[in-house]
């Protein structure tokens, strides 16, 4: 069974070696890593971690961030072992619920364009693509081909009545 909780500071390390290995598939454009410590750090202290963890070994996570009536999702990482098994899913919809809790009503996420698998499986979860962005170089880092953010968006509705803080595995980790 995997449990679902907020990282804690102590997570860091394992979250950053978890996303660079998950975004690994990156590297056809782009040449470094996706998070050094420092970038993991600024990410913890700007919103939250949601991470799946199943035995003490936390195999996925998800990053929140609330931006007044809007939450951002990003760095969507699911250990390439556990990858094609709907954890990436569970943990999109888990991180929705949580931004339906702090009241927001829509949520956004930012895609490379250059990751084509990637709009179908946003679009698939309810995600419609909403404009294009450049992407800050000091984010990506150096990359070898042309490449931008595609900005997608969905509408959240209301809460549900069992939510994701009211959860065991979220009580312990906020306490």
């Amino acid at each position: 069974m995997t449990d679902l909780r907020f990282a804690t500071e102590s997570d860091l390390p394992t979250l950053m070696d978890l996303i660079n290995r998950a975004f690994a598939v990156e590297k056809f454009f782009k040449k470094n890593d996706r998070l050094n410590p420092e970038a993991t750090r600024e990410y913890f202290h700007r919103g939250r971690f949601l991470v799946s963890e199943q035995q003490d070994h936390i195999d996925g996570c998800v990053f929140v961030e609330l931006k007044g009536d809007r939450a951002y999702l990003g760095l969507l990482s699911v250990d390439p072992a556990r990858q094609k098994s709907g954890l990436g899913t569970r943990l999109v919809v888990a991180a929705e619920e949580y931004a339906r809790e702090l009241g927001a009503h829509h949520m956004d996420l930012t895609i490379v364009n250059v990751r084509e698998e990637l709009p179908a499986y946003y679009q698939r979860l309810g995600y419609a693509i909403s404009g294009a962005e450049p992407i800050p170089p000091e984010m990506i880092g150096p990359v070898t081909m042309p490449c931008h953010f595609v900005r997608m968006t969905k509408p959240l509705g209301k809460a549900r009545e069992s939510s994701l803080r009211k959860s065991p595995a979220t009580k312990k980790a906020n306490s």
